[in-house]
């Protein structure tokens, strides 16, 4: 007796389209209330504090994305949270 197989296909997909290049990559546009909310929460913190609240690792990072947050509102908002933060950095450093 002879057993006759027969391929319908690649077991793995590969005989498929790949369509990755027709579908669109999904763009994330982040929400400025809530960018607006976070930045004020940092700020706020900052302001109540008497010395650095933070830790070097937490002040660092604060230092990359507080400005990059910020690039999300509107130009003349974010240049003065940008400006609050730094001040506020700078009395903290000084404390």
């Amino acid at each position: 007796m002879k057993v006759q197989w027969q391929v319908k296909g690649d077991l793995f997909g590969a005989d498929k389209i790949d369509d990755a290049e027709e579908r669109e990559t999904p763009t994330y546009y982040p929400d400025p209330d809530e960018i607006r909310a976070e930045l004020q929460k940092i700020l706020g913190e900052m302001r109540r504090a008497t010395v650095m609240p933070w830790d070097t690792q937490r002040v660092s990072l604060y230092r990359t994305i507080f400005p990059q947050m910020a690039n999300a509102l509107p130009e003349d908002e974010a240049a003065q949270l940008r400006f609050a933060f730094m001040r506020e950095l700078e009395r903290l450093k000084a404390a």
